[in-house]
């Protein structure tokens, strides 16, 4: 009897962590912006945006109607960013950095959780999670600190940092201007030197189309985030050169954000420390809690042992929390650079609103009914466990 709940418990928590690695590349939730200037048969969805666990991506379809002729979807990110900035709201690549920069492992952390809480017998369980949480432990510290680890973070989460900075506030790609000679014409030639293919404008079209045809190639594009790190560089002499750690890059991509529209170093600069501070903490804190639930896995029950299931159970709560958190970061940090003041407001987080002569939409999609499902799965592992854990005691 006891053997199979242990297989009924094993069985269910191995579809959730199929489920959770399902979530991760799964929209979770869209919010979109319709408006007079934004008619419906251009816009059928409106301006429209889906969140993900590791970025923000396009929600924006091609149209394909005779009336309308478009060779690529609007890239309604940019499009919002845009409406947005009229009153002083930052770009949404400046919203969850840390959340998204560690949503990889954070995934990882929850499923070795999983993996420990299937085992009943405790020496098992410890040597479970030694494991995994060692393995997160290499995998995220030469992701976060170590030369070109940031080619260790997944592809959805690079491929958004590049689609951020893909146009300017002036609406024209950003894709960087070569000219030949001069100081950028020798940063080019040393870059193409060292075997690093450089983009020309007039190349950008034809290589995003391709890209997009096969899915875009995490190492072309973390070049391309090079390439731009490095002009960057030449233009700022405060900038390190590139070492290509996932730190470096998240603190760089951040304040590149902030300041896509709003060039206010004194402003920005602070946000780019408090940022670099909370990668530090968020790195220490994950470690601790690692070294927590491995002490408390010593023995069946008590606090410790739930939380390796009833914290994954938790993951659609932490999701509306850190959601409406950075919503209301959103709404009550205005740059006063912005062509319109308004006073701070909490934007919507479930439902309908209206903003001026913008009415927002804000719903949960697909990766949210599945964590639910998750939840309910996992909800139903705890509930087999509990049971077994209260009959073996009731046998001793």
């Amino acid at each position: 009897m006891q053997s199979k709940r242990t297989l009924q418990v094993a069985v269910l928590i191995l579809v959730a962590l199929g489920l959770l690695a399902v979530v991760f590349y799964t929209p979770i939730w869209w919010v979109s912006l319709t408006a007079p200037n934004y008619p419906e048969e251009s816009f059928p969805d409106g301006v429209r945006i889906h969140f993900h666990m590791n970025g923000v991506f396009n929600g924006c379809k091609k149209q394909e109607k005779a009336e309308i002729v478009e060779e690529e979807a609007l890239d309604c990110v940019h499009e919002m960013d845009t409406i947005n900035h009229y009153v002083g709201m930052y770009p949404i690549a400046a919203g969850g950095p840390v959340e998204r920069g560690f949503g990889q492992f954070l995934m990882a952390f929850m499923g070795v959780m999983l993996l420990g809480f299937i085992a009943t017998k405790p020496k098992l369980r410890m040597t479970v999670l030694t494991v995994g949480f060692s393995a997160i432990t290499i995998w995220m510290s030469i992701t976060l600190y170590g030369k070109d680890g940031f080619s260790l973070q997944n592809a959805g989460y690079v491929r958004a940092l590049v689609t951020s900075l893909d146009q300017d506030a002036s609406g024209e790609t950003s894709e960087p201007e070569i000219v030949i000679g001069g100081i950028t014409g020798m940063l080019k030639d040393s870059l193409e030197e060292s075997g690093i293919e450089v983009i020309l404008p007039s190349q950008a079209a034809a290589k995003k189309a391709e890209m997009e045809a096969t899915g875009g190639d995490k190492k072309h594009l973390i070049e391309q985030l090079k390439l731009t790190y490095d002009i960057d560089q030449v233009k700022s002499e405060a900038l390190l050169p590139w070492d290509g750690s996932a730190f470096q890059v998240m603190s760089w991509h951040y304040a590149k954000s902030l300041g896509r529209y709003f060039n206010n170093p004194a402003e920005i600069a602070p946000m780019v420390k408090n940022l670099e501070l909370a990668i530090d903490v968020v790195f220490v804190g994950l470690l601790g809690a690692m070294a927590l639930m491995v002490f408390g896995s010593r023995k069946n029950g008590g606090l410790l042992y739930w939380l390796l299931i009833l914290a994954p159970i938790a993951l659609p709560l932490f999701f509306i929390i850190d959601y409406s958190a950075w919503l209301w970061w959103y709404g009550h940090t205005l740059n006063d650079m912005g062509a319109f003041s308004v006073k701070p407001f909490m934007p919507t987080v479930f439902g309908d609103g209206k903003v001026a002569q913008f009415t927002t939409h804000s719903y949960p999609y697909k990766g949210f009914g599945l964590m639910i499902l998750t939840s309910l799965i996992l909800a139903v592992a705890a509930l087999i466990r509990f049971k077994q854990m209260k009959n073996l005691n009731y046998e001793c």
